[in-house]
């Protein structure tokens, strides 16, 4: 398991998408309790067994619920690892194909790991029933009901950047891995059922107690999608190390689960304003770590990936991360990356709250920049 919270506890959520037909399996995980829900697709085979993308961890309670579609449906018969960078994904999917045998395992191309690069059967995947995707999709083992594309590898400079998109022509459901997001403005399902994150971060100061109401809830989580996408938001600003051993003194729980009393933020007014531009009602939108350190080091191989994908006619979008499914059509599909094209943004669609909350995004990548380790942007 990767040492993040909530460690080797981690609850499953099945939700079931199009009836006995798709559903996801979303569990969550974080730093410093700023957590939020992963999640893996399953869809059902004609004329019976199942596909699955993007595998989550196989805990008991996992490994159980995959069970009862099993006996209902079939084996499990294809395990895709959609993406060559995102660790919460790849991590899994060695541990997750142990647990079905019989299923075989499909790889997007181009994988490396860091500091050395391995070979796959060195990273866990099972030997003898791993293959890279062909590019063209039709020589996949699945062809005949799921489409693909994988986009082509993206220089980052320590590794690239590829996933992979799946289409499940009988449902209609495209389903990506990090490429885009909706954010919802309510705490996600998976992360009610263990709520103390969520009230751990809607404290104003340390010495606020941890109470459990539903706008505790909704304010933790809106506070936890600004760290989790800009790192630092403008409306955050962090305790100095002395501040924060003097007011920790003051919590009313310093107990270990509550970090001994330590709570170095302190949100500025008007962080209520940054979470509802970067939520921009819920539409489906590019993370803004993709935005300013991925898809602008190679706008012209996305934008084509992307209208390759748009040729897909479905109705739902299931993302590896936060809301799911998402009522969404190829033409929104399409226009979550109009920044790519290098036009300047309608004034309806520029924001200035977005323009500060990432300015740690832009220092970040002159950083990386300036040491050699990444890539001048081609925008």
């Amino acid at each position: 398991m990767v040492p993040l919270y909530p460690y080797g506890q981690r609850p499953t959520l099945r939700l079931e998408v199009v009836p006995e037909t798709v559903w996801t399996f979303e569990q969550f995980q974080g730093i410093f309790y700023v957590v939020v829900p992963i999640r893996m697709t399953v869809v059902r085979l004609a004329p019976s067994g199942l596909l699955v993308y993007a595998p989550v961890a196989p805990t008991p309670q996992c490994i159980d619920l995959m069970r009862e579609l099993e006996d209902r449906y079939g084996p499990v018969q294809h395990i895709i690892l959609s993406t060559v960078t995102g660790i919460e994904h790849k991590v899994f999917v060695g541990p997750f194909a142990r647990r079905f045998p019989q299923a075989q395992v499909h790889v997007t191309p181009n994988q490396w790991s860091f500091p050395l690069n391995l070979p796959l059967p060195w990273l866990g995947l099972p030997r003898d029933r791993t293959q890279l995707l062909p590019a063209n999709s039709s020589q996949a083992a699945f062809a005949d009901q799921v489409d693909y594309a994988w986009l082509p590898p993206i220089s980052l400079g320590l590794g690239p950047f590829s996933e992979t998109a799946c289409f499940h022509r009988a449902s209609r459901t495209l389903m990506v891995t990090d490429a885009v997001v909706s954010i919802p403005a309510d705490p996600p399902a998976i992360l009610q059922l263990d709520p103390y994150p969520l009230l751990f971060h809607a404290k104003d100061s340390p010495k606020d107690r941890i109470e459990d109401t539903p706008a505790n809830r909704r304010k933790g989580w809106q506070r936890i999608a600004l760290f989790a996408f800009y790192f630092r938001p403008s409306t955050l600003a962090v305790a100095t190390l002395p501040e924060m051993i003097q007011t920790a003194q003051q919590a009313p729980d310093r107990s270990r689960k509550n970090y001994l009393g330590c709570y170095p933020f302190r949100w500025q007014p008007g962080w209520q304003d940054s979470f509802q531009a970067l939520h921009n009602q819920g539409r489906l939108a590019v993370a803004p770590i993709l935005k300013e350190l991925i898809f602008n080091r190679g706008p012209e191989e996305v934008l084509a990936w992307v209208n390759h994908v748009a040729t897909w006619q479905f109705e739902r979008i299931i993302p590896a991360h936060l809301e799911a499914p998402v009522p969404a059509t190829p033409d929104q599909f399409r226009a979550a990356f109009e920044f790519l094209k290098g036009e300047p943004l309608a004034p309806a669609a520029a924001n200035p709250l977005v323009e500060k909350d990432t300015q740690l995004l832009r220092d970040l990548e002159a950083g990386l920049r300036k040491r050699g380790i990444a890539l001048p942007s081609k925008l």
